[in-house]
């Protein structure tokens, strides 16, 4: 079982830069790919970011492409959002995957934080 924590979000204007964190515990991090997902009112919960176990080639998705970063250490998965826009406005969570693969598709994630919301104004 792991454990998913999401922590950094909060309101900011159009423009500025957020950094999102996913503190894991339960199992060996290490073995999992991350992922980060966002869901807007009334939308469908959407691919952001992906991450595998060693760090490298992320995946984005086209619309935080060049904008959003993600990262992750020993323990933790982050999501560094730039040039932030009233459209990035969500509630963002992290998941993780056991194995080195990661996957745009949220039902491939296995475990879910509970979620922190971004609200970018105009």
């Amino acid at each position: 079982q792991v454990q998913l924590v999401e922590s950094g979000g909060g309101l900011v204007q159009a423009g500025d830069s957020v950094r999102l964190s996913c503190a894991a515990s339960g199992r060996t991090f290490s073995n999992y790919a991350m992922g980060w997902f966002r869901q807007a009112p009334g939308k469908e919960r959407e691919f952001v970011a992906a991450i595998n176990w060693s760090g490298i080639s992320p995946l984005y998705a086209d619309s935080v492409k060049g904008r959003f970063t993600i990262s992750r250490d020993k323990n933790t998965v982050y999501l560094q959002m730039n040039s932030l826009k009233p459209e990035d406005t969500a509630v963002y969570y992290c998941a993780a995957r056991y194995g080195s693969r990661y996957f745009t598709d949220q039902y491939e994630y296995n475990y879910w934080g509970q979620g922190t919301q971004v609200t970018v104004s105009s």
